[in-house]
C-alpha cells in the first residue's frame, strides 16, 4: 500500500514519520541545499528502507571550461528556475555524506528508442507544431495580441521568450549529450 504526502525538502510535514517507509522524489536538484535534503530523507526513514529520485543532472560529457556548454547549461538553469545544475556524480557524492548506501544509479535516457527532447524539437508534427518554428510564431503572436487587448495579463510576452529559451538549452544540452533530465538512482539507509 502506499500514499502521498506534499513536504518541503527541509522539514517533513504530514503523517506519522513512523509510518513512513519508502521515499521518492522527482527533481530534488531544484533546492539549493541538495545534502541537506538528503539528510531529511535519510532522518525519516528506518534503517534497510529505500529512498529513490529522478534528477536533472549534467553528465559526465559537460565541459566546465567549454563557453558553449556554459552557456546551455545557463539557459536551462534560468529558464527552468534551477540554483546550478549539479552533475550526477555530485549527487551520488551527497547521498553517500548523507549517509546512504547507492543501490543503483543510471542516467535512463541512454539507449532510450527515442531521444527524451524530441518533444521539444522544431520538427513538424501535429504533435510538435507548438515547437515548430510556425507554431512557435502562431503562439508568440497570439500572446502578444492577448496581452495588448487585456485578456493575457502584462508581461506574458516575456513568460513566453523565458521558456522558449528553456526550452533551446535543453534541446541543446540533450543533443550533445550534456545534460539529463532523468538521472534515477535507487539509495538505502543502511541497516
Amino acid at each position: 500500500m502506499t500514499s502521498s504526502l506534499h513536504s518541503r525538502y527541509e522539514n517533513y510535514h504530514g503523517g506519522e514519520e513512523e509510518d513512513k517507509n519508502a521515499n521518492y522524489t522527482d527533481m530534488v536538484n531544484k533546492y539549493y541545499d541538495l545534502l541537506g535534503c538528503y539528510k531529511e530523507i535519510y532522518r525519516v526513514l528506518k534503517p534497510g528502507q529505500h529512498f529513490a529520485a529522478y534528477e536533472w543532472c549534467l553528465t559526465d560529457a559537460f565541459d566546465p571550461n567549454n563557453p558553449e556548454h556554459q552557456r546551455i547549461k545557463k539557459e536551462i538553469e534560468i529558464g527552468d528556475g534551477l540554483p546550478d545544475i549539479r552533475s550526477t556524480h555530485q549527487c551520488i557524492e551527497a547521498l553517500k555524506h548523507a549517509g546512504f548506501e547507492v543501490i543503483w544509479d543510471k542516467d535512463v535516457t541512454i539507449g532510450a528508442p527515442v531521444p527524451w527532447y524530441s518533444p521539444l524539437t522544431s520538427q513538424f508534427s501535429l504533435s510538435s507544431f507548438r515547437a515548430a518554428p510556425v507554431g512557435r510564431f502562431f503562439t508568440r503572436n497570439m500572446v502578444k495580441a492577448l496581452e495588448c487587448i487585456g485578456i493575457a495579463p502584462k508581461g506574458s510576452q516575456r513568460v513566453l521568450s523565458f521558456l522558449e529559451r528553456a526550452g533551446a538549452g535543453l534541446v541543446e544540452g540533450g543533443k550533445k549529450e550534456i545534460f539529463t533530465p532523468m538521472y534515477f538512482f535507487l539509495a538505502r539507509k543502511p541497516l
